[in-house]
């Protein structure tokens, strides 16, 4: 996919969570239920990169779990989201927690090794094949030795529910195979770029980080497997 198309798709989607904000964080509260299989691989001494953080619920998460005090940085483009994160986090006074507004799209995680980074909700928001096996290299960077990566796609193409709001692109736009323009049905009518990931995307993302596959499972959602997730580990040094 060329840099234009990519700005575009991008551009679609900091205009949707621009929108949407604000009916976002109030539907998107609860915790993902597959969530739950992570939490025998996290380590004590616990350190956390969340890119694409939203409204920080994972964060918040993490953070009811008992475990002890523990680093977590969330990184997301939108202010309003972060803010909302911010607001959550604060309840927790045993994480240390930063947050950072970036647009991790055009400007991936750069600096720093985590003991679990942690990538929901958002694959399905980057633009263009190789642009997403590179994303999911340079994520693997930032993690540390013995640590864990863990991502989940979004199925949504699989469900008849999702393909009825699937909406036409402009003429003048390009997008590739399992692209597809969604609309937002709550609050004011909005438009967001999604790909749809299959299994065998899926498996080349994998290998794109070099990672050891440590387990790959479906679960959430109103068929508990809406989402697919990965969970790949970095050898100790």
């Amino acid at each position: 996919m060329d840099p234009t198309t990519i700005a575009r798709l991008n551009a679609i989607n900091r205009a949707f969570y621009e929108t949407t904000a604000t009916e976002f964080d109030a539907t998107r509260g609860r915790a993902w239920p597959g969530w739950d299989a992570l939490l025998p691989y996290l380590p004590d001494d616990l350190s956390v990169l969340d890119v694409g953080c939203g409204n920080g619920r994972f964060g918040v998460f993490l953070a009811e779990q008992d475990r002890a005090p523990f680093r977590y940085h969330g990184m997301d483009n939108n202010p309003a989201l972060l803010d909302y994160a911010q607001t959550a986090l604060t309840d927790f006074p045993s994480i240390e927690a930063t947050f950072e507004q970036r647009d991790v799209v055009m400007s991936p995680p750069d600096a720093g090794q985590y003991a679990l980074v942690v990538l929901f909700g958002v694959i399905h928001h980057i633009p263009g094949a190789d642009n997403r096996r590179q994303f999911m290299a340079s994520l693997a960077e930032r993690v540390a030795p013995g640590g864990i990566l863990a991502f989940a796609s979004w199925r949504f193409y699989e469900y008849e529910r999702f393909r009825k709001r699937v909406a036409p692109w402009p003429d003048d736009l390009k997008p590739e195979l399992n692209d597809y323009l969604l609309d937002w049905r709550r609050g004011e009518r909005a438009f967001r770029y999604c790909h749809y990931v299959d299994d065998a995307e899926q498996a080349g993302l994998i290998a794109a980080t070099s990672l050891v596959e440590r387990a790959t499972y479906r679960a959430d959602g109103f068929t508990n497997a809406v989402n697919c997730y990965s969970i790949l580990q970095r050898a100790q040094a």
